[in-house]
């Protein structure tokens, strides 16, 4: 009954007008009634309610009108400290005190993602190509950047894995880790036929964060992959897209040999991207970014990565030997488009080195007559049997035999043809 009675006084003394000891009062201010309800943590019982400001307070005691303004002030005051106070408590910024702000929420594929991109980002690094010059006055030596790419780091020994073209002419090569940090680095091996390179920096172990090694044997057109790498010298760069086609070939940028079982992605790969991780859904390396189809030299929507499993291979051999052990004939041959217009398939060779695997065997090279008339060489129409039409079939066979394999070489010589074993050799070393 006396809470109810407070409750009437206290609601009836911030109302319009009422009567007191023969005299209208009328309030200064009215409060609504949200505020005197609100509820103020930090204090005893943790509430300070408005009701229970003013239900010791009863109008009809007579007291004066500056007795009332001085509880109206007392009430303001106490409620600004108590909200200043558990502000204070509640360690939040005064100007978002009131702002009510939702997390940014994201889907489950945009978190792997980012996820990904995280996780992967500290095992690519950006590579620079620095060339000498001399000046032509002073004579002074200088190094000038003639170009940057991509590059992943292979284990922790500090072995980085890039394209060759990347590191092509250059005398000097830096690497710059995740961390910003640069180290000089020096050339382990490359394969430029494949267009691949490893270097190595003396970078701390803890600082090497090899990448995951991926299998490329089974993947699937239309299946998710990631390009990162530092596009136009930009920082680490995300792009993503899909296989758009398997097992395609291209041919070597330094050799015109070709490279077969390349995959073509939609993942937009630009200058500066070459050398760097193609990867799949699992964050795992399934192949290195080495080519654009363009007109214009930007992202056109056709690239071409070689697959890990090939890379894998040249990568062990590189790191074991400083070189690629690689079998060949010993021969240089036509032109595909020569060998057409005279209407006939296979590869014409053109020189037979007599210290060569060809030449051994008793290959034979064109040559002119003492007339100055053209003398074809011997034609290669198959090797152990598989067809040879073109000068990428002969690579193609060639890739897939080792190095002291004897192979039957079937030519066409003049009108008749003939079976030639021939020992292959391993390819020259190059500097």
């Amino acid at each position: 009954m006396a809470a109810s009675s407070h409750s009437l006084a206290s609601s009836s003394f911030f109302s319009g007008s009422r009567k007191f000891s023969g005299s209208a009062l009328t309030p200064r201010f009215s409060l609504p009634k949200s505020l005197l309800c609100r509820k103020i943590p930090g204090f005893a019982g943790g509430i300070i309610s408005a009701q229970r400001c003013y239900s010791n307070c009863d109008p009809s005691d007579g007291q004066s009108n500056s007795g009332k303004r001085l509880l109206e002030t007392i009430f303001v005051a106490c409620t600004s400290v108590a909200l200043s106070f558990s502000i204070y408590m509640a360690d939040v910024d005064p100007a978002s005190a009131f702002v009510v702000t939702s997390p940014r929420k994201l889907q489950t594929d945009e978190l792997a993602t980012v996820r990904l991109f995280q996780e992967n980002t500290p095992s690519v690094v950006y590579i620079t190509n620095l060339a000498s010059r001399q000046d032509m006055f002073t004579l002074d030596v200088f190094e000038v950047p003639q170009g940057s790419g991509s590059g992943f780091v292979w284990d922790k020994d500090g072995h980085i894995v890039t394209n060759y073209h990347v590191i092509r002419g250059a005398s000097d090569l830096r690497v710059t880790l995740a961390d910003q940090t640069t180290y000089e680095a020096k050339v382990v091996g490359f394969d430029q036929d494949k267009d691949v390179a490893v270097l190595q920096i003396d970078a701390p172990k803890d600082k090497m964060r090899p990448i995951p090694i991926g299998v490329s044997a089974d993947l699937l057109v239309g299946q998710k992959v990631f390009a990162i790498g530092n596009p136009f010298g930009l920082d680490h760069t995300l792009t993503t897209g899909v296989i758009s086609g398997l097992r395609r070939e291209i041919n070597s940028a330094a050799t015109g040999r070709p490279i077969q079982d390349v995959i073509q992605t939609d993942a937009a790969i630009n200058p500066g991207n070459s050398g760097g991780p193609l990867l799949d859904s699992s964050g795992n390396l399934i192949g290195i970014n080495t080519a654009i189809y363009s007109p214009s030299g930007a992202s056109s929507g056709v690239g071409f990565s070689i697959p890990v499993d090939t890379v894998s291979g040249i990568v062990d051999q590189l790191v074991r030997f400083g070189k690629v052990t690689r079998p060949i004939l010993g021969i240089k041959f036509a032109p595909d488009q020569s060998v057409e217009q005279l209407g006939v398939s296979g590869v014409l060779v053109l020189d037979a080195p007599p210290n060569g695997p060809a030449g051994k065997a008793g290959l034979l090279p064109t040559k002119r007559d003492a007339y100055g008339r053209l003398i074809l060489g011997d034609i290669i129409t198959s090797i152990n049997g598989k067809k040879v039409s073109n000068g990428t079939d002969l690579y193609r066979i060639l890739d897939q035999c080792k190095v002291g394999e004897k192979v039957i070489v079937e030519v066409l010589r003049g009108d008749q043809k003939e079976k030639i074993p021939v020992l292959l050799e391993p390819k020259p070393e190059e500097s």
